[in-house]
């Protein structure tokens, strides 16, 4: 069940009732789904994109059951607006208990769209943290209204929308507006140019003098300035890009992990699987094993 179109799924023991409602606010996609279940549905997802799955209506006396594939924890959704929050690239499973019929929403939105309506404020990090079962009443009733109006045959302007994805994303990543002095930030112009030259080098040593002789600065000044504009200190940014590279690398058909472990300029494999695991939340194989799934 996504509509995310670089989403990947298999799902099995889902079917729809009434037709896919959606609605798209600005690099945000909101799409709700009502859905018959069977007594094994199933889904395995990964999504590049960070998502927000709210539980609108659950069957009685059924749940709602997601974790990360190998993983000791399980979370469940047992009442209605209980709440998953999944940083991009985490693959999550999802099963019913005792479910015959769930209404969902999932909002898929890219970092570039928050980036673009809050700028530094966000902490980057709060993109990386999952939380697999949560409810907070204030989200809840921004996303039954989001719902309600995917739903809506003769839908409001889309400024109407735009308030509540808006309040809704502040909500969930903890927004406020910025006090106090603030610390020297980056041009728009020297994030592309540093961010770029991390992407093309990203499998490589960058060393701190590299990237702020790039843009003239001095190395303390340049790292302050880095963090102000994009919320992350340059080398997370750096491992980061590296990681996206590899999970590039490891998509590709026959890909050995020693290999792609030499190839992306880790000291091992177990060097690279400590560094996959600390940024996506799994490790490289049950990544792999999950995007292999997906992909049925």
């Amino acid at each position: 069940m996504n509509f995310s179109p670089k989403m990947r799924s298999v799902t099995h023991g889902f079917s729809v009732v009434g037709g896919l409602k959606w609605r798209l606010w600005k690099g945000v996609v909101a799409d709700v789904w009502d859905v018959d279940c069977a007594h094994d549905a199933s889904g395995d997802y990964v999504s590049p994109d960070p998502r927000l799955f709210v539980a609108l209506e659950l069957g009685a006396n059924g749940s709602f059951i997601v974790d990360q594939p190998d993983a000791r924890k399980v979370e469940r959704h047992d009442v209605p607006l209980s709440m998953s929050f999944v940083p991009a690239g985490m693959p999550i499973r999802g099963r019913v208990q005792g479910l015959t019929r769930m209404k969902h929403l999932d909002l898929h939105f890219s970092e570039t769209a928050l980036l673009q309506r809050f700028g530094r404020a966000i902490d980057r990090q709060h993109l990386l943290e999952p939380r697999l079962s949560f409810r907070e009443p204030r989200i809840a009733g921004l996303a039954v209204a989001i719902a309600a109006e995917c739903d809506n045959a003769d839908p409001l302007h889309d400024l109407y929308g735009e308030g509540l994805i808006n309040a809704l994303l502040a909500l969930l990543f903890d927004i406020r507006t910025e006090t106090g002095r603030r610390r020297p930030a980056l041009s728009r112009h020297q994030v592309r140019l540093v961010t770029g030259f991390i992407e093309e080098h990203c499998l490589e040593t960058i060393r701190l003098s590299d990237l702020a002789a790039l843009v003239g600065l001095s190395e303390s000044y340049f790292s302050h300035a880095f963090k102000a504009a994009t919320g992350v200190p340059p080398h997370r940014w750096h491992t980061q890009a590296r990681i996206r590279h590899v999970q590039r690398m490891l998509s590709s058909p026959g890909a050995v992990l020693t290999e792609v472990a030499a190839a992306a300029g880790f000291s091992d494999q177990a060097h690279l699987s400590r560094v996959f695991k600390a940024t996506v939340g799994v490790t490289p194989s049950t990544w792999m094993r999950a995007t292999s799934r997906s992909k049925q």
